[in-house]
């Protein structure tokens, strides 16, 4: 069992399951791409001071158990991850330059669980 996080004056343990797919499900996250995509979620979730404690990066989706602090929402937490993440996998991987609109990598929605204490 771990111990609570702290801010200055809060004592907090927020866990969340989430879960999001590439847009029509393509079966796109594999090889290389799987490896960059890991490192990358994990230097994203600490840019906004979260933390990812279990990650699987499936051919079709990803799930995501993650510490967010409670000063930040859940979606702007996946809003951020998954629009740098889309805008990085488009310059190294599509070979664009620019974020055209329009474009994108993953689908719209995703999936948020808690996970916590009885």
């Amino acid at each position: 069992m771990t111990s609570p996080e702290s801010l200055n004056h809060t004592k907090w343990e927020c866990k969340y399951h989430i879960v999001w797919i590439p847009k029509y499900r393509k079966k796109s996250l594999y090889k290389e791409l799987r490896k960059y995509l890991g490192a990358m979620l994990k230097d994203l979730a600490s840019q906004k001071e979260c933390k990812i404690v279990e990650g699987h990066l499936m051919s079709d989706h990803v799930h995501l158990l993650i510490s967010i602090p409670p000063k930040y929402s859940v979606s702007q937490v996946v809003g951020f991850m998954k629009g740098k993440s889309a805008i990085s996998i488009a310059r190294t991987y599509m070979g664009r330059r620019k974020n055209f609109t329009g474009q994108s990598f993953w689908a719209r929605g995703y999936f948020v669980s808690t996970v916590g204490r009885d």
